[in-house]
């Protein structure tokens, strides 16, 4: 194989698969001239959901937008690789925020305690569908109320799941982790590799 479609618009997702090695063409949503996609509906939570079903349900979900996609636009023949990413505490949920104060809200969540970060992977190729869960964990040192403002105000958490990037600066927060540190900035290389070896690709 010589290479695959990503199907995601995180930049993190698409240094991680290049240090890999393996050659990618983005496929993303809503481009000129083609139909648009509501990525929103796509990632909407079901009453009840667990975080683990809720984020292979939406990585599903992504991956079958991606398929109709790549037929729609007639391109050619490739596994496609999508992705998604939730934080979990206490067994909720925590999407991207909607603004500054929902942002504020999350962080003050994860304050001084342990939460989840759960990141499936998806990859069609040859007819077949391969899935994988990472899950991991961190801790958040205590943070102040002005810690939390000026990380908010930095405009990073915006864009992402409990309104933070473990690769930016509330890395300086962490006291620890347990799992996958590629897991938890978006795309778990080790599953990744597995899912692609079971497909046939020689990493």
């Amino acid at each position: 194989m010589n290479f695959l479609y990503l199907a995601s618009q995180s930049p993190r997702r698409s240094q991680l698969l290049s240090q890999l090695g393996v050659r990618h063409e983005l496929l993303l949503p809503n481009v000129e001239g083609d139909m648009a996609e509501d990525t929103e509906e796509l990632e909407a939570e079901l009453p009840s959901e667990a975080p683990a079903a809720y984020v292979q349900r939406v990585t599903a979900l992504k991956l079958e937008a991606a398929l109709a996609r790549h037929a729609r636009r007639g391109l050619a023949p490739a596994p496609i690789l999508c992705s998604d990413t939730t934080v979990a505490v206490d067994g909720s949920i925590l999407g991207k925020p909607a603004d500054a104060q929902e942002a504020a809200h999350m962080l003050g969540r994860l304050s001084g305690r342990e939460h989840q970060v759960l990141t499936a992977v998806a990859l069609a190729s040859g007819g077949a569908v391969h899935g994988a869960l990472s899950v991991s964990r961190v801790r958040f040192a205590p943070l102040s109320a002005g810690q939390i403002a000026a990380y908010v105000a930095s405009g990073e958490p915006m864009g992402k799941a409990g309104a933070y990037g473990i690769q930016g600066r509330a890395a300086a927060y962490v006291e620890h982790i347990a799992g996958s540190y590629s897991g938890i900035m978006g795309l778990p290389l080790f599953e990744t590799a597995g899912l692609l070896r079971a497909a046939g690709w020689s990493l």
